[in-house]
Order: C-alpha cells, then structure tokens, then sequence
C-alpha cells in the first residue's frame, strides 16, 4: 500500500499538526502492508520532519515542496497541485495532516484527512473575524470533499456533527493523536531553565483557546498567596501567535518579567526534559481537540492542573485535577495548583492505546475498508465506524 501523507504547514519548527504528522508516518512505518509512504513537506521543514520522524527505512521518502509559505499558496497547491504528486507516485491513499483546499473529483484514489479540532467555529476569537470567515469555508469544503475523516478525539467527532451536521459524521471517525514517551535519557534542559529552579510548565501556542493571560493570573496570585514559592518560575512553551501582544503586555502590567520565560522551537528533548522538571502543568484551556501536553505530561510523570473541558477528560487520569472555568476560576486554579503542589510526583502514566502501532493499525483498517468499497460507490458516501481506543471498524 502506498499511502501519500500530505504535511505543508507554515511553520518550521514542530506544532501540532506537524508532529501528528510524523508521528502518523513513523506509526505507518511499523506495518507490513506499506510498501511506501511519500511524506510531503514544504522544504522549510524538510530538516524539521527527517528528525522528527528519525526512522531509517527504504520505504520512507520525505519529498521538500518548493513553494512559498503564505497561506494562499499552500491551499494553492494543496487545489491545483496535491491531485497531480498522487498520481504520479501512484498511490492508493492520500491522507491529508489537516483540512485544506481539496479537489476531491481530481483524485483516482480515496483521501482522508485529519480533523483536530474545529476552533474556526468554535472560538472566531483565535483568528479574528476575517480569517475565521475564510477559515470555516476550507474546512466545509474539505470536510465534503474527502472520503474520510479522522478526528483526533470523540469531542472533536461531536462538535463536528453539532457545526456541520449529523450527515457528516456518517464519515467520520475518531482515531487518537499518536503519542509515545520519550526516554529520560534523552532529556536535557533548555536554557535558561536548569534543574534547582522550580518552576510550572504551560505548553501553549499564543492563541485564544489556550486561555494563557488566565495561566499568566493564576501564577501571579499563586506567587502573592503562597501557593508556590515565590523563586517559582512560568515557563510558556509555544510559538508566537495573535495572543503574543496580550501575553507580553500582563507579563509587564503584573511585573513578572524575571518569573516568566517564554520558549519556542525547542527540541522534543528540551520539552520532556520540561515535563520531568516542572513542579506540575497549567493547562486552562477553553477549549481543545485533542489535549496533547496533557496526555505528554502524564507520560512523563507529571502532575497537571488543567480545565474542565471534554477533550482533557478523554485522555486525564488520577493526575489530573481539573478546575471549572467560569465565576471564581482565578481562585479555584490558584487552590488547586496550592495543593497539587504538595502531592508527591506521580508515576508515569501507560497509555499503550496512544502508540504509533497501536495508532498506525486503526488508519490501516480504514485505509483498507476506503480502498475495497464498490466501484460505483462514491467517495462521498463512504460510511466508516468510529475507531477509538478501544472500538474496531
């Protein structure tokens, strides 16, 4: 089977979607029945993808994109260009990493694309009203337009038929994020955090959802009352984005600029090495659709304090606490991190359901049961079980 994985994104150094990317051709690698998978990049991030992936297999070919990286030519090419690199490496699946511009009629092949959450409708907020307008036409069209969709977490499958109807999810599915833990080997800290500072960890991307002006509140209050002690540190780990003004401007409004640290583009070394180290993780999301830091948390051991949203509920254990967003959540999280402060480390946490075989298998049954439908089926009405961690096709 040679599956073609489809991984443009602007960013160089790794996010979200670009690490379930190579995570998903890593996973796809530990199956017999691919012959060969094509990954896509934009050459930007060729270097970024080879490490990420860090597998040694003829089958892989990681082939760099030459084209610029606005957004209008990406879903340019991902319209005009993507149909005619599939035909030409001939493959029998073509697995998009996220929703974009698709000219479904165009390919001899099923194609499947990866839902991580549907934050342009969910929170406009995050891109401002202009680019959620446009945001929400290229999911809608891409969502039609493939065979089937892989959302990242029961939530995300929900608020899928709740934005864009029951009829969608008939092809729809719920397969997890891959996530595996790192050896602590491996681990070495990024500067200018060192190992006798204590510190809280947020891992967030600068934008709306992640509710980091709150984590920003809960950190100064829990330095004013005692909570933590006051040689604690913040370490925000994300890349910039449209909230980085407003995380720049509390930090000098609450004069934290000695406790706060703010990190992007670190290794996945220097991120576990955080997750080992942190006293516990913020995570006071809004909303999320899938929770990755918190499920890599858990892996390493590391308590969490976060929301009370449906995607960290998915994948929370007895690590978790989980605080309520609304009226008085200043003071709930602020108690919370007090007491989660004094428990001791926890172990970390197995989530065998999360590795990349365990994954990787789920895409090969969907892959398979896309490829044998009849022929004068359309692509369309392919109709797909749900697959999560423990349910089959």
């Amino acid at each position: 089977m040679k599956v073609v994985v489809a991984a443009l994104t602007a960013p160089e150094n790794l996010n979200g979607v670009s690490r379930h990317a190579a995570n998903l051709v890593r996973g796809l690698l530990t199956r017999p029945e691919i012959s060969e998978v094509h990954m896509l990049a934009g050459d930007w991030q060729q270097r970024t993808y080879v490490d990420a992936v860090a597998r040694q297999d003829a089958r892989l070919h990681i082939h760099p994109v030459k084209i610029g990286r606005s957004t209008l030519r990406r879903n340019w090419w991902y319209y005009a260009e993507l149909p005619k690199v599939a035909a030409q490496l001939n493959a029998d699946i073509v697995h998009l990493a996220y929703p974009s511009p698709m000219a479904g009629k165009d390919f001899s092949c099923p194609t499947i694309v990866t839902l991580h959450d549907l934050y342009p409708f969910d929170i406009p907020d995050n891109f401002g009203l202009l680019k959620s307008a446009v945001n929400r036409q290229v999911v809608r069209q891409c969502l039609q337009s493939v065979d089937a969709i892989a959302c990242v977490s029961e939530s995300t499958r929900k608020q899928l038929a709740r934005w864009l109807g029951a009829h969608i999810t008939e092809k729809a599915f719920t397969v997890p994020n891959s996530v595996e833990p790192i050896p602590s080997s491996c681990a070495r800290a990024p500067k200018p955090l060192h190992k006798n500072q204590p510190f809280l960890l947020c891992v967030a991307q600068h934008r709306r959802n992640k509710n980091i002006p709150l984590a920003l509140e809960i950190f100064e209050q829990s330095l004013r009352t005692g909570a933590i002690a006051p040689e604690t540190q913040l370490a925000i780990v994300g890349v910039s984005g449209p909230e980085t003004e407003t995380i720049e401007r509390r930090i000098r409004s609450a004069r934290l600029e000695r406790c706060v640290v703010i990190l992007s583009g670190i290794s996945d070394s220097e991120l576990q090495w955080c997750y080992r180290n942190c006293e516990l993780l913020l995570a006071p999301s809004i909303v999320e659709g899938f929770g990755l830091p918190v499920v890599e948390a858990l892996l390493a051991g590391c308590k969490v304090v976060c929301s009370d949203i449906a995607a960290f509920r998915e994948v929370g254990t007895e690590g978790c606490r989980y605080v309520q967003l609304g009226d008085g959540e200043l003071d709930r999280f602020t108690t919370a991190v007090g007491e989660m402060r004094k428990t001791a480390r926890i172990l970390p946490v197995s989530m065998p359901w999360l590795s990349a075989s365990v994954i990787a298998e789920k895409y090969i049954i969907l892959y398979r049961r896309l490829q044998t439908r009849p022929v004068s089926q359309s692509y369309g009405t392919v109709r797909v079980s749900r697959i999560g961690s423990g349910d089959g096709v």
